[in-house]
């Protein structure tokens, strides 16, 4: 091997001897420096669009785990509807991050889910049934077997026809019958102590104002607040279009 170089042009020549078994290739090839190659090592201290996404949801607090257990020992998803931004929030958003909860946050064993329907409003807060049931239905197996009741605080008359009429139709069996309907927060105690959850001030005063109209429940009594609406199925079961059509589950 031999080299020459001149050092007026910075002109450098290197020769290989063609019996040495040599790959001349890489000496041939201009090479970037080491520490350029590795860029992608770095830990990066921006989160990444997911977790940012996740991160606003969490600041809602519409879906979130409970320290405590109902009376049977199922440990509480609390779901406080008024919070979920439904116009802004996609379906498979959503999906996404129901399953994250469970996936991260749920202890092994048997869960439920306490959801506060309470002032509820059609176009800011019901993402609709398809997308409810899509999210069921895509759960693993066991986590449906884990989940052992549905505690729906403040039905309401409208939400009760819904759900009896065509809720068979776009819930599961296996989750249909799980409903337990609670139209007041004293009933709720028969099954979940006091002190177990966090209810919000909001949802104790639609409680409070409740008691004082029991026939708004039924329908009889006027609602002008809208405090018991349900929001109108046609507008309901459509509520998402993220890739998937609720006409699958009318087949």
């Amino acid at each position: 091997m031999g080299r020459s170089s001149s050092s007026k042009d910075n002109f450098s020549v290197l020769v290989l001897a063609s019996d040495l078994g040599i790959d001349a290739r890489p000496f041939l090839t201009h090479q970037e420096p080491e520490h350029e190659e590795s860029w992608h090592d770095c830990p990066s201290d921006l989160p990444s669009s997911e977790e940012q996404e996740f991160a606003h949801l969490d600041s809602l607090q519409f879906f979130r785990l409970e320290s405590g257990s109902d009376k049977s020992g199922n440990r509480i998803f609390r779901i406080v509807g008024k919070y979920f931004q439904a116009i802004v929030i996609s379906a498979e958003l959503l999906k996404k991050y129901v399953f994250n909860k469970i996936r991260t946050e749920l202890p092994e064993g048997p869960f439920c889910i306490v959801y506060m329907h309470s002032t509820v409003q059609t176009e800011d807060n019901n993402p609709g049934l398809t997308v409810l049931r899509w999210i069921y239905e895509e759960l693993p197996s066991d986590h449906k077997d884990r989940l052992q009741a549905v505690y729906f605080v403040h039905p309401g008359i409208r939400s009760r026809l819904v759900l009896a009429t065509l809720g068979r139709f776009f819930l599961s069996g296996g989750l249909y019958w799980k409903i337990k309907y609670v139209s007041r927060l004293q009933y709720l105690w028969d099954d979940i102590k006091k002190g177990q959850l966090e209810i919000p001030e909001f949802v104790q005063k639609h409680d409070d104002i409740l008691e004082h109209r029991p026939l708004t429940d039924y329908g009889i009594e006027p609602d002008p607040l809208h405090l018991s609406q349900m929001p109108p199925t046609a507008y309901s079961f459509g509520r998402h279009d993220s890739g998937w059509s609720s006409r699958e589950y009318m087949s």
